[in-house]
């Protein structure tokens, strides 16, 4: 899945004392009605926000996520997490850095990396 907008604001990175970091970025849609939509970028996809400025036009590939909790009060919860993992500059994109940022591991491939067509 894609989500195409502008740059609405980009957050600090968060380092956890596990090791984990993330950081948070939010994009609004150009469409009928414009959605703001938040987007997060884990571990090593941090640095794909390195060249990202407010008010640049992107293309970010997401993955959505869902996991259930329990509360202490023994009551089921559900959450929802949108998390980026590539992004492309849209083409009205005016900074100076690569057109494409991806990051170097593995993990990165997409269905579009594979074709079992014969021609």
């Amino acid at each position: 899945m894609e989500i195409i907008g502008i740059v609405k604001k980009l957050f600090d990175i968060q380092k956890f004392n596990s090791g984990f970091q993330k950081r948070e970025i939010v994009i609004t849609t150009e469409e009928p009605y414009p959605q703001n939509i938040l987007v997060e970028f884990i571990q090593d996809k941090v640095d794909l926000l390195e060249n990202v400025k407010p008010k640049d036009k992107i293309k970010i590939f997401i993955n959505i996520r869902g996991r259930e909790w329990t509360n202490p009060e023994g009551i089921i919860k559900y959450f929802n997490s949108i998390q980026g993992w590539k992004i492309e500059y849209h083409s009205n994109y005016t900074g100076t850095s690569n057109k494409t940022s991806t990051a170097s591991s593995s993990s990165s491939l997409s269905s579009d990396d594979f074709d079992d067509l014969p021609f």
